[in-house]
């Protein structure tokens, strides 16, 4: 009776093992895969932005014979202007669909799972708000700039073979095409762009609405603008400036620092690029600051808020 007593209660050894500590880049992994299943829209906007414009570059494509005799009387730099501008066309598709993407991402990130009470689920989960913030905020920071350049650069080295094809069927030089297009200076060049302007100088922009989407119980978008629009409209009735919507508005176009010649497109080979300047310049280590706050913000705001 006493032995039976002693084996009923003496613990076995698999009570006795702890649970291995899931690693902390492991779990923000995860919470990084867990955003692009549940927001497909991230990939699938820019996706059906760049299948609609290459299907319409595929029908004006037997037009190109023509365009191309027109750009060979042309001087150098107009011959790159000439035939960079589809290209320039296509990446900018992408741009725009992905900073759409980005915006209405950061607005539904946070207030969605309050909304339909699937914070109860994801909280008991053992990930921290932190990770769950910094995973939400890679996003549009890190994964929608790559996968934008993923895509234009896709799109436009497929424009590129389309058009070497043409030509070659019309008789005419591919050389000149390739030599004007280069498809790794095209690439490295929009890569700096979505990397400065997109990710680091838009960067309080993301916090901002990750924040609001935090705190808001419905209507982020009107929380997210209202008190903007606000702020600017009494500054110019009380002081007569306009400091703080030329701010935002910088913010949203690029700025002089990321973006030293603003009235060429990003993947012009004359684009004078100063990384040195943009990194050493106060305007974005401020922004960069500003973002970190919102990011606190949303995490303590995730944290203590009840779900809608």
């Amino acid at each position: 009776m006493n032995t039976q007593a002693n084996v009923m209660h003496e613990p076995t050894m698999s009570s006795q093992i702890a649970p291995a500590p899931v690693p902390a880049s492991r779990l923000f992994y995860w919470c990084v895969r867990r955003e692009l299943w549940e927001h497909r829209a991230i990939y699938i906007a820019p996706l059906a932005a760049a299948g609609v414009f290459l299907a319409g570059f595929l029908i004006s494509s037997v037009h190109l014979a023509g365009r191309m005799r027109a750009a060979l009387a042309l001087d150098a730099m107009h011959q790159h202007e000439k035939l960079a501008q589809p290209y320039d066309y296509a990446a900018g598709m992408v741009m725009l669909a992905s900073l759409l993407v980005g915006l209405y991402y950061c607005l539904e990130a946070l207030q969605s799972e309050r909304r339909d009470r699937s914070i109860l689920f994801w909280k008991s989960l053992p990930v921290s708000d932190r990770t769950t913030i910094l995973a939400k905020a890679a996003v549009p920071l890190v994964i929608i700039p790559l996968l934008g350049w993923s895509i234009t650069t896709v799109t436009q080295f497929a424009m590129l073979v389309v058009n070497s094809a043409v030509l070659a069927g019309s008789g005419l030089s591919v050389a000149t095409l390739w030599a004007r297009l280069s498809p790794i200076q095209m690439s490295l060049l929009l890569l700096y762009h979505l990397v400065t302007v997109h990710a680091l100088w838009q960067a309080p922009i993301y916090g901002w609405l990750l924040m609001v989407s935090a705190w808001a119980r419905r209507a982020a978008f009107l929380w997210a603008t209202v008190p903007v629009l606000a702020i600017g409209i009494v500054e110019k009735m009380a002081f007569g400036s306009s400091y703080f919507g030329r701010m935002v508005g910088n913010r949203f176009a690029g700025g002089p620092e990321a973006m030293p010649m603003s009235d060429s497109f990003p993947t012009n080979p004359a684009m004078h690029l100063t990384p040195g300047h943009f990194l050493s310049s106060a305007g974005l280590w401020l922004g960069l600051a500003v973002t970190a706050a919102f990011l606190v913000a949303a995490i303590r705001l995730r944290r203590y808020r009840d779900p809608n």
